[in-house]
């Protein structure tokens, strides 16, 4: 892996960096007694809507089955699972909702139906949950969000191969790092055409991990896949917490560190203004859904 993208998960995996402690950690930080950990505590107690999924809402889970002990040649047979109904009729296209960080599974469902209901006002298509196992640890979570992306690329090409419809992929928070890599693994067996775009929304990843000759740099170029990032610099989730974790600014917040630097088929798209805080990048009414959807050809 390379160095830059290793390095970013040293110190937290290191101290075993978990929610609370990031709480407490900027919240000694502003100070005032505890009032800056009870500011930071509002920041990570937001929500996208209220919206939650029917029984039924299509997903795709790997949760409870990856051992991150698993070498390359350990079998992975039967760790992707579907839930749901896929009767998606006549649905031209499919969108794949990769969730972030501390997401249970109800959760994960939850956020890609609100999505679905944003996207049927918009350009109506199939969404999917992709449901992981990101309620672990920060470090565990980053390392579980790296061997996601075989599964899922895995996935992918199967769908591409049975199917057919267009898939575009929405990486939310510490799903950017999922989708990421997963552009990477499809760059190692040259099935770019398992994939038409990809949206990453308040990506926690490095800022100077897309650049160019970057593992996801790289993957972007030689796949020819359009891929946009939708950051915020309001996001306090990613100016703060995620800045005290991997003590680098994340994409999410700033956009790529180095504009000239974007590899081709990149494109930076500044939310600031439409997207009031980490957790309504895709919340109808109110997140960058009509960003994405322009975006996406």
């Amino acid at each position: 892996m390379d160095d830059e993208i290793a390095n970013d998960r040293d110190e937290s995996e290191r101290t075993g960096l978990t929610r609370r402690r990031v709480l407490m950690g900027v919240g000694g930080a502003v100070g005032l007694a505890g009032g800056g950990a009870l500011y930071v505590g509002s920041e990570l107690d937001g929500d996208f809507g209220g919206y939650t999924a029917p029984d039924s809402f299509p997903t795709v889970t790997t949760r409870g089955r990856i051992d991150l002990e698993w070498t390359d040649t350990d079998s992975t047979e039967a760790v992707i699972q579907t839930e749901g109904s896929w009767a998606f009729g006549d649905a031209e296209e499919l969108f794949v909702f990769v969730h972030g960080f501390d997401t249970d599974d109800d959760t994960a469902r939850d956020q890609a139906y609100a999505t679905a209901v944003g996207l049927d006002l918009l350009r109506p298509a199939a969404v999917v949950a992709y449901s992981w196992d990101s309620d672990v640890d920060w470090g565990e979570a980053k390392r579980m969000a790296d061997r996601n992306a075989v599964l899922l690329a895995d996935w992918l090409i199967e769908w591409a191969d049975t199917d057919g419809r267009p898939v575009h992929l929405l990486g939310y928070s510490l799903g950017a790092r999922v989708t990421c890599e997963t552009l990477f693994v499809l760059t190692t067996v040259g099935r770019g055409d398992a994939v038409a775009s990809a949206s990453l929304l308040g990506g926690a990843v490095p800022h100077d991990s897309i650049e160019r000759d970057t593992r996801y740099g790289e993957a972007i170029e030689t796949l020819d896949v359009p891929v946009t990032n939708f950051h915020n610099g309001d996001d306090r989730v990613l100016g703060w917490i995620y800045r005290l974790s991997d003590r680098t600014h994340a994409v999410g917040e700033t956009g790529l560190r180095n504009p000239d630097a974007a590899p081709a088929g990149y494109t930076d798209v500044d939310v600031t203004g439409s997207v009031p805080d980490h957790y309504s990048y895709f919340q109808p009414d109110e997140g960058c859904l009509p960003q994405i959807v322009e975006q996406i050809q």
